[in-house]
């Protein structure tokens, strides 16, 4: 089992104006039917010829730490929870668990390399298109 970086995603205090900002550099568009809008806290672009994507979030730090672009994951196949416990054995450093954040069957894992940089574990497209668990 491995991951795929789903995403890059970039912590900023003004998640429009900094993807408005990326879309004119870039050449990226917003992703079809999630038009990114002023007051949105978190806007994706996406290039369309690669469908690389990039998310701007905004997070509530007065000040932004230095490390503030990192990759979002997604297992290439099996369940988020499964590449968290393969990511634990690989020696990463757990940061934060963000399952069920948004309800039953959401969220996701942030977890640090050896180096400190950080990365969160998705749920796999499969449980994205299942939608939430129910309990």
């Amino acid at each position: 089992m491995t991951s795929f970086v789903s995403h890059t995603t970039v912590d900023c205090t003004n998640a429009y104006e900094l993807s408005e900002w990326w879309k004119q550099l870039l050449g990226y568009v917003d992703v079809d039917d999630d038009p990114n809008l002023p007051g949105h806290e978190e806007c994706m672009i996406l290039d369309p010829e690669t469908r690389h994507h990039v998310l701007f979030i905004e997070v509530p730090d007065t000040e932004l730490p230095a490390k503030r672009i990192h990759f979002d994951l997604r297992p290439r196949e099996g369940t988020r929870d499964e590449e968290v416990e393969r990511v634990r054995a690989l020696g990463a450093t757990e940061v934060a668990d963000q399952r069920g954040q948004y309800g039953p069957g959401t969220g996701w894992v942030v977890f640090a390399d050896p180096e400190g940089n950080q990365f969160c574990i998705l749920r796999s497209q499969a449980e994205v298109d299942a939608g939430p668990a129910v309990d």
